[in-house]
């Protein structure tokens, strides 16, 4: 190894570790700031009633505090599923809204037609179209 690439190599070894120096802490605070909750999930309906629970877990989604995106989509490949993506500002907002008395009132209402749920999937959300953040 020559001296000029001695110099390189210790000046690329010096930038690296001040780049993670530097790297560390900024990623550990987005991630400590970064607390949303996400939540994906199925549900599936009873045969010929997929219109009805849609129609139920769309009310009253307006007033749900910490709730940043509620979508109730239709399963484009099975006529009696749903799935319902939320993003939260945290999980205990997402906790505290199944204690909500519409949310509840929902729940009561929807168990009936209910047949069952297929995947759940919870995430980390970080941005997006519509999120405070994204």
């Amino acid at each position: 190894m020559t001296h000029s690439q001695d110099i390189e190599r210790r000046t690329l070894i010096a930038g690296g570790l001040a780049l993670a120096a530097v790297a560390s802490p900024a990623l550990a605070r987005a991630k400590e700031e970064n607390t949303m909750y996400g939540l994906i999930g199925q549900m599936k309906a009873a045969p010929g009633k997929r219109d009805e629970l849609v129609a139920i877990l769309s009310e009253s989604t307006g007033a749900m505090p910490g709730c940043l995106s509620y979508i109730v989509a239709k399963d484009a490949a099975d006529g009696d599923a749903l799935w319902i993506t939320e993003v939260w500002t945290d999980k205990d907002s997402h906790t505290a809204s199944l204690k909500l008395p519409a949310v509840q009132a929902a729940i009561a209402k929807a168990r009936p037609i209910i047949a069952g749920f297929g995947h759940r999937f919870e995430t980390v959300p970080i941005g997006g179209v519509g999120l405070a953040n994204g």
